[in-house]
């Protein structure tokens, strides 16, 4: 008897322990993130304050700063930064514009699943270095060229994430749709392509990840304008504090955007995590 109220009250202890109250750890908490930013910056200032590295490739990081500040105030470096992020959000949008359609088709259709998913598995490795100095010939070197490597870039993640959300639909929810002679239109709309909207945005926030990347590497070979273009001409100028600051500049503006998809991203599948943090067993 006394067991068997040990094990009982071990089995509620087990199950109380996580709903309890838990301190975050030192390491746990994002001031500590900021912090070890704060060490790392100042580490840099020190490296060349006290000359343990003595180059014109590394300034000190307060030089960097004034440089920064004297770009956004000259408005060279938003000007150069607005021209990137422009053409990466229509790359980005012609991609997933395209990689969406593709990707319900593939999963819901067999013959568009044999006739497409393998060019997608082929394609799919290849980087896009590789493929510019070929595409230079067909499309120049101007905006077409970058428009096309973004897209290219942007159109796997999201397509095979919509694949893989398309497929992972729970066939019950097909079945009752069925059942109450819903179109295969109308299921699709608000049946399918809301279950497996987590799954896309996932894709969708790993691609515009890659089309900022690809963007800055295309103006890099081939551009004549954008924060690539600007950081390689301030390598060859030797310009070491302006080529930081527009890369401090592009990391900030990276991060300001996808802390802004994923506010955005809750606030669209607010319905998942709900489920998520109920178990999925309300649901």
């Amino acid at each position: 008897m006394n067991q068997g109220r040990a094990q009982e009250g071990a089995a509620e202890q087990a199950h109380a322990a996580p709903s309890g109250a838990r301190h975050p750890g030192l390491f746990e908490t994002r001031a500590t993130g900021i912090i070890l930013v704060i060490v790392l910056l100042l580490l840099w200032e020190a490296s060349v304050r006290f000359g343990v590295i003595n180059s014109v490739n590394w300034p000190a990081f307060s030089a960097v700063v004034r440089a920064l500040f004297a770009g956004v105030v000259s408005g060279e470096l938003p000007t150069v930064l607005v021209s990137t992020l422009w053409s990466m959000f229509r790359g980005f949008a012609l991609g997933c514009a395209i990689a969406v359609p593709l990707g319900f088709a593939i999963a819901l259709f067999e013959p568009a699943r044999w006739l497409l998913q393998p060019s997608l598995e082929l394609l799919r490795p290849i980087p896009i270095p590789a493929i510019i100095p070929p595409l230079i010939f067909l499309l120049g070197i101007g905006d077409g060229l970058k428009l096309f490597s973004v897209a290219f870039a942007t159109l796997f993640p999201v397509a095979l994430n919509t694949i893989s959300g398309v497929l992972a639909v729970d066939t019950v929810y097909r079945q009752v749709a069925r059942t109450f002679g819903v179109t295969r239109l109308t299921a699709l709309r608000h049946v399918v392509f809301p279950a497996s909207l987590p799954f896309i945005l996932a894709g969708l926030r790993t691609s515009l990840a890659i089309a900022l990347v690809v963007t800055v590497v295309t103006e890099m070979i081939v551009g004549q304008e954008g924060i690539g273009y600007y950081l390689m001409t301030m390598q060859y100028a030797l310009r070491a504090a302006d080529m930081y600051a527009a890369v401090i500049i592009l990391a900030v503006a990276a991060y300001l955007i996808n802390r802004a998809f994923l506010a955005w991203e809750a606030h669209v599948i607010r319905w998942a995590r709900l489920r998520e943090s109920a178990g999925g067993d309300a649901w």
